[in-house]
């Protein structure tokens, strides 16, 4: 009986990681508004190692369309711009001598359905690890020597019922994220 309730636990446990990816996925497909989080992928070259811009300036939003970014170093500024630029995420960075200042640029109709399409394939990903997690669950049911079938039967209906609740929750956060990505 304990190995059954392992089972399913292991199987909501995967997919809830399934989710959290879905949602950190999510914070990286911009809605046209600015956000931290755009940026926070960023890899800098700072003093010949690979170090995320989080790490050698702070990033703030200034207004709905124009983040800012503080190096701590202002020697940091110029590698910071040549990160940015390289990283394609469609800003032209610009600085005063202190502050590196990006302004997001509006989403046209086509990038806004470019990025509603990336956000359904990041939900059919979603799912395809969900259910790959009920395929182990009910794999590992199988294997399990010495356990009466009409449980493994109730179990096997637990885990569908759980696959079926988080690929709901998964249709749910796209159909939240392409309300906000298609708002003008």
């Amino acid at each position: 009986m304990e190995e059954l309730e392992l089972i399913v636990a292991s199987v909501k446990q995967e997919m809830d990681a399934a989710i959290k990816h879905l949602e950190h996925a999510f914070q990286k497909i911009r809605a046209g508004r600015a956000s931290t989080s755009m940026v926070q992928d960023v890899m800098v070259e700072y003093y010949g190692a690979p170090t995320p811009l989080s790490q050698v300036a702070n990033v703030s939003v200034v207004d709905a369309m124009t983040l800012s970014i503080q190096p701590w170093d202002r020697s940091a500024i110029g590698p910071i711009e040549k990160a940015i630029i390289n990283s394609n995420l469609g800003f032209a960075p610009s600085n005063n001598g202190d502050v590196i200042i990006l302004n997001v640029p509006p989403l046209t109709e086509e990038r806004r359905r470019d990025l509603a399409k990336q956000a359904k394939a990041e939900t059919e990903q979603t799912k395809v690890v969900i259910r790959n997690a009920r395929q182990e669950g009910n794999k590992e049911l199988k294997r399990l020597d010495g356990v009466a079938e009409d449980l493994i039967k109730g179990v096997e209906k637990d885990i569908q019922e759980l696959t079926d609740a988080y690929v709901k929750k998964a249709d749910e956060h796209l159909k939240v994220k392409e309300a906000e990505i298609l708002k003008v």
